[in-house]
């Protein structure tokens, strides 16, 4: 079986190792495909892989020889799914890799915006404490979790994970969905919902203002969840006194970007889902995914 990784770097940009799926197939691997690459490099494959990568149905008719699209992701919107089950072809996916670096990562955002490592860091290096007249100095406040409410929006794996590490934390937990007042009463609001046609652009300004004053925003789920002016003009008023954002609705992001360098805004390239672990999972998964669908199963299988 001949099968080709068709944006393979995100996953593994060289510290691990494709052998478990070079076990299963002979195998191609591409750290980055553009679009008028896609079918060229996929022609003669019986399966592919993909991250990013668009696959259309117009694409699939290219390939007749096609059988296997295995998404090395949760997501898989980027993959014609109806086309695919009109082409005989099976699409699995990576479910649950990353439920605990993306909790994680919402966390060291939201520690970030209250405890000021890095900015305290910097302070000293520049050597503040150095010529600071006392044994500690104040730059920027630090703010105490024990006691603040934390607002989910998404109670899936994630949001459940989130949920266990907030209140080790000593935070009382809303959970959105079942409580829509959650967004009021909550001194951080963090998202993990997936992004469909009903909550495009759900944080704006009108969401914003039911917030409470001086709310934090932690977006690590997707871009398109949050209308990106609105959240600007927020952090600018004050009405929200910081937010973290691991996701933009273009990835790469166009320069200038609204977000990039706004006040008390932290944002990090799309990275929560990347420990090794959580990719070497991806790579794992991926492989036992293609062993079953070779031996007739059904492992992971979106149709």
């Amino acid at each position: 079986m001949k099968v080709a990784i068709l944006d393979g770097y995100s996953i593994n940009p060289g510290d691990l190792s494709w052998d478990p799926l070079e076990k299963l197939c002979d195998l191609v691997c591409y750290d980055r495909t553009s679009d008028e690459q896609i079918i060229r490099r996929s022609r003669d494959m019986d399966g592919i892989y993909v991250s990013q990568c668009v696959i259309t149905g117009e694409i699939m008719d290219a390939l007749p020889r096609l059988r296997y699209i295995g998404v090395t992701a949760t997501g898989y919107d980027h993959v014609d799914i109806a086309a695919a089950k009109a082409h005989g072809i099976a699409v699995t996916n990576n479910p649950a890799y990353s439920t605990e670096a993306v909790a994680q990562h919402a966390f060291a955002l939201i520690l970030e915006l209250t405890n000021h490592v890095g900015s305290y860091h910097r302070s000293v290096l520049q050597g503040d404490w150095y010529d600071s007249p006392d044994f500690c100095y104040m730059r920027e406040p630090i703010s105490l979790l024990d006691g603040k409410s934390l607002g989910i929006v998404g109670y899936g794996r994630i949001g459940r994970r989130v949920a266990r590490i907030a209140e080790a934390f000593g935070m009382t937990v809303n959970i959105y969905s079942r409580d829509p007042e959650a967004a009021r009463k909550s001194d951080i609001l963090t998202l993990h919902c997936p992004l469909n046609s009903e909550n495009h652009g759900l944080i704006n300004r009108d969401f914003i203002a039911g917030m409470k004053d001086g709310a934090i925003l932690i977006n690590t789920a997707r871009g398109g969840l949050i209308q990106t002016d609105d959240v600007l003009e927020a952090l600018r008023s004050g009405k929200l006194a910081g937010a973290g954002i691991d996701v933009l609705e273009t990835e790469p992001p166009v320069r200038p970007h609204p977000l990039i360098g706004a006040p008390n805004c932290i944002v990090t390239p799309h990275i929560a889902w990347m420990p090794r672990e959580t990719r070497q999972k991806v790579v794992d998964v991926s492989a036992a995914n293609l062993a079953s669908y070779i031996e007739g199963g059904t492992l992971n299988r979106i149709i």
